[in-house]
C-alpha cells in the first residue's frame, strides 16, 4: 500500500486541527495490532542484542549507531519464517512498527556508558557502582519521553519534518508487509536492489576488509594511502597534484570526494533546501574560514595535523549558535501550535484535540518534567555532587538543546549530541567555574536527555507515517530502555572494565567520546580564556544569522531557499559527508524536475487529444526511469540506508572482533611465503 502523505501545498497551508483531521480520516489504524505480547518480547529481545552491538562499537569508535532498520528486517524475516513453519502467522506491519520503537530505544539509551560516565570516572578516578549507572541512565531515558511528546505536535504533526531515517524505517516496513500486492512488490524490489548495492559499496569502501585482503594478496604498501586520505586525494597525488587552500592540503580540511552512498541516500530523504543549506554553510567554514583561521594561528595543529577535530574546536560555537537563535524563534514564533499542543488539559479553552485520545497526554509532560527534573536534580547533588541550583538550570538547558536536536535530526537524521554537550561544558564553565564533575554531569545530562528526545521522535515518524498509536511507540520507548538496561549496563561492568579504571583510554577500551568530553572539561578549568575572541564573535553572528534566515522564511511564507538549522550543522560536520549530502539532495531534485516536465507533457497532451473532434483519451504509456524514481525515492533511499547500514554495523563488529586477527594472519601468512620461496623445492 501506498503510504499517505501530505503535499508540499498542504503542509504549508493546512492548520495543524486541518491536518490532524486528515491523518485520522485517511492514514490511522487504530484496529490493526501494535504493541502485543509478541511485538514487545521481540523487540526486547531484539534491543538487548543490538545494544550490546552499540555498546562495544561506541566505546571503541566514540560513535552510536542506529539500529532500527536492522531490527525491522530481522523481525520480519523471523516471523515469516515462523510463518511458514506454521508456528504463528506473520507480524502486521505496526507490530513490527512497535517492536522496532523498542529496539531502536534499547539500542542508544547506553551512550553515557561511554561518554558522561565514562569521562566522570576517569576525571575521579572512581567507578560508579552498576545499581547508580542503571537508575541514573533510566531516569535521563525517562525525561527524554516527557520531552518529546509536546514537542511531536509541532515537527511531525505540524512541520512534518522528514526525520530520514524514521522515514526510510516507515518505507521499509511498508515494503516488506504490503510486498503481496503489485506496487508493494515493485517497492520491495527497489528496496532489495537499493541495499544490496549500498552493502556492496560499502564493503568495497571499508578500511579493514580491503586492507585484509590486499595483505592476502601480497598488493603494494602505497594503498595504505587510499585508506588513510581517501582515493580522490590518492588519485590527484598519482596525477602529480596536490590541492591546497591557503597552503592547507584539501585532506587536513576534510575536502574529499570519496562519497558515502549512505549520506547520498540521506540527502536524497532530506531535499534540496537543506543539502543547498549544508554545503553552503560546509563551503564558507572548510574552504574560506578554516584555511584564513589557520594561515593566522588560531586553529592550531595537533601532531602536526589540523582535521575535522582542530577545525572543529573553534567552528561550532557559531555553528550551535545558529541552531539554537533559529530553533528557538521557530519553536516560539507559532504561539497557536504550542497552544494547540496543550488543547485538552481543560476544556475551557476551546474544541477537543481530536487526536486525545491516542497521543500521550500532554498532561503528563506538564507534571512529569517537574517531577523526574527534581529526581535528576536531587540524584546529581547526592551521588555527582553538582549543586541544587546548577541543576535546576539543567533542566530548561534540556528544552532548548532538545528544540536543536529535534530540529536537526528532523531534517538530517544526525542528532549533534556532542556539539550539544561541548556548548553546556561551555555554559557551565561560566557558571560553576574549575568544578570538572559538575561541567562533565551536566552537559551528560542535557546532551543525552536531548538525544533521546530526538531520537524518539525519529521512532515515531514512522509509526505516524503507518497509522500507529503514538501512546505505543511511548510504551515501547520505556519498555527498550529497560532492555537495554538489563544487558549491557552488567555486560559493560563485568566483562569490559572489570572493575579497573585504568582500562578507560586504552587501547582495549578507548572510549573516544569520553576523552574528549573529559579533554573539553579540563581546558574549561583554565577558564574562558581558550575561547578565541574570533570564536566569541563568531558565536554572536550565528545568533543573528539563524533569527534573519528564520524571519525571512516566514516573510516569503517558507519560500526562502536556505535552512538556518543545517547551516548550522555544517559547522559540525566533515566536508566530506556535507558534500555527499548536498550530492544526494541535488541529484533526487533533477529526477523530480524531469519526472514533473514529463507528467505535465503527458497532461497537455491528455488535453489535445481529448479536444479533438472524435478524439479518444491518450493511450497509457511506460512511465520512464526518473518518473519511477521520483515516485519511489523514499524506497530506493530507504534501500540505501538499510544496505548500506546493515553492512556498516556487521563490519564495524567484524573489524574490532575479527579483522585484527585476520590482518595478522596475513602478514604471517606473506611471510611463510617468503620463507618457503627459500626451501629446496
Amino acid at each position: 500500500m501506498a503510504i499517505k502523505q501530505l503535499t508540499p501545498e498542504q503542509v504549508h497551508t493546512m492548520s495543524l486541527e486541518e491536518k490532524d483531521t486528515w491523518w485520522l480520516k485517511n492514514v490511522y489504524r487504530g484496529d490493526m495490532p501494535q504493541l502485543t505480547w509478541r511485538s514487545g518480547i521481540t523487540g526486547m529481545l531484539l534491543g538487548a542484542f543490538l545494544s550490546l552491538t552499540n555498546l562495544y562499537i561506541g566505546a571503541r569508535t566514540g560513535w552510536s549507531l542506529g539500529v532500527g532498520i536492522t531490527s525491522v528486517i530481522l523481525a520480519f524475516g523471523l516471523f515469516k519464517v515462523l510463518s511458514r513453519l506454521g508456528l504463528g502467522s506473520d507480524m502486521t506491519v505496526l507490530e513490527n512498527n512497535a517492536m522496532q520503537s523498542i529496539a531502536t530505544s534499547a539500542g542508544y539509551m547506553n551512550a553515557p556508558l561511554f561518554t558522561s560516565l565514562a569521562a566522570y570516572s576517569m576525571v575521579t578516578t572512581t567507578i560508579i557502582p552498576m545499581g547508580r549507572a542503571m537508575v541514573w541512565m533510566f531516569i535521563l531515558a525517562i525525561l527524554g519521553v516527557l520531552f518529546a511528546f509536546p514537542m511531536k505536535k509541532r515537527f511531525i504533526n505540524d512541520e512534518q519534518l522528514p526525520f530520514p531515517e524514521g522515514m526510510a524505517a516507515g518505507v521499509v516496513m511498508d515494503a516488506l508487509h504490503e510486498s503481496d500486492e503489485k506496487e508493494g512488490l515493485f517497492k520491495a524490489k527497489l528496496l532489495l536492489g537499493g541495499g544490496l548495492a549500498s552493502a556492496l559499496l560499502e564493503l568495497l569502501r571499508d578500511d579493514k576488509v580491503m586492507r585484509a585482503l590486499f595483505a592476502l594478496k601480497s598488493i603494494p604498501h602505497y594503498y595504505d594511502e587510499v585508506f588513510y586520505h581517501g582515493w580522490f586525494a590518492e588519485l590527484l597525488k598519482r596525477w602529480g597534484l596536490s590541492p591546497a587552500l591557503r597552503g592547507i592540503p584539501l585532506n587536513e580540511l576534510t575536502i574529499r570526494f570519496d562519497t558515502s552512498i549512505i549520506f547520498v541516500a540521506t540527502g536524497g530523504l532530506m531535499g534540496i533546501r537543506t543539502g543547498a543549506s549544508l554545503l553552503l554553510g560546509g563551503i564558507l567554514n572548510y574552504w574560506i574560514l578554516a584555511p584564513l583561521l589557520i594561515q593566522h594561528g588560531i586553529i592550531l595543529p595537533r601532531n602536526g595535523h589540523y582535521g575535522f577535530g582542530q577545525i572543529t574546536i573553534w567552528a561550532l560555537w557559531g555553528g550551535v549558535a545558529c541552531m539554537t537563535t533559529s530553533s528557538l524563534y521557530a519553536f516560539f514564533s507559532k504561539p497557536k501550535v504550542i497552544l494547540d499542543a496543550f488543547r485538552g488539559l481543560s476544556r475551557k479553552g476551546g474544541a477537543r484535540d481530536v487526536l486525545a485520545d491516542i497521543e500521550l497526554p500532554v498532561k503528563l509532560s506538564i507534571i512529569g518534567v517537574p517531577v523526574v527534573g527534581l529526581v535528576v536534580v536531587v540524584l546529581g547533588q547526592l551521588w555527582f555532587g553538582i549543586a541544587w541550583w546548577l541543576g535546576i538550570i539543567a533542566v530548561p538547558l534540556v528544552f532548548v538543546f532538545s528544540l536543536i536536536a529535534v530540529n536537526s535530526t528532523g531534517i538530517t537524521a544526525i542528532t549533534p549530541t556532542g556539539a550539544l554537550g561541548k556548548l553546556t561544558q561551555l555554559t557551565y564553565g561560566v557558571l560553576a567555574p574549575k568544578n570538572i564533575t559538575t561541567n562533565l554531569m551536566t552537559a551528560g545530562v542535557t546532551a543525552e536527555v536531548a538525544s533521546n528526545t530526538a531520537n524518539l521522535l525519529m521512532d515515531i515518524k514512522p509509526g505516524y507515517m503507518l497509522g500507529g498509536k503514538p501512546r505505543h511507540q511511548a510504551m515501547g520507548h520505556v519498555l527498550g530502555t529497560v532492555a537495554g538496561l538489563v544487558l549491557s549496563v552488567p555486560i559493560w561492568y563485568l566483562v569490559l572494565i572489570q572493575g579497573d579504571i585504568s582500562r578507560y583510554g586504552t587501547e582495549q577500551l578507548p572510549v573516544p567520546s569520553a576523552l574528549t568530553w573529559k579533554a573539553v572539561a579540563e581546558v574549561l578549568m583554565k577558564g574562558l580564556d581558550f575561547l578565541h575572541p574570533t570564536a566569541k564573535s563568531a558565536v554572536v553572528v550565528g545568533a543573528i544569522v539563524g533569527i534573519l534566515v528564520e524571519v525571512t522564511k516566514q516573510l516569503t511564507k517558507n519560500r526562502f531557499p536556505l535552512s538556518a538549522v543545517a547551516l548550522g550543522l555544517a559547522f559540525i560536520l566533515n566536508f566530506t559527508d556535507i558534500w555527499s549530502m548536498f550530492l544526494g539532495s541535488f541529484l533526487f531534485w533533477l529526477i523530480e524536475r524531469r519526472a514533473a516536465g514529463w507528467h505535465r507533457a503527458r497532461e497537455r497532451e491528455s488535453r489535445l487529444s481529448e479536444t479533438e473532434p472524435g478524439g479518444a483519451p491518450a493511450p497509457p504509456v511506460e512511465r520512464p526511469w526518473y518518473a519511477l524514481a521520483a515516485e519511489n525515492t523514499e524506497a530506493i533511499c530507504a534501500g540505501v540506508i538499510a544496505g548500506g547500514s546493515l553492512m556498516g554495523i556487521g563490519l564495524s563488529v567484524l573489524g574490532v572482533l575479527v579483522l585484527p586477527d585476520v590482518l595478522e594472519a596475513a602478514s604471517l601468512t606473506k611471510a611463510l611465503g617468503q620463507i618457503l620461496d627459500f626451501l629446496p623445492k
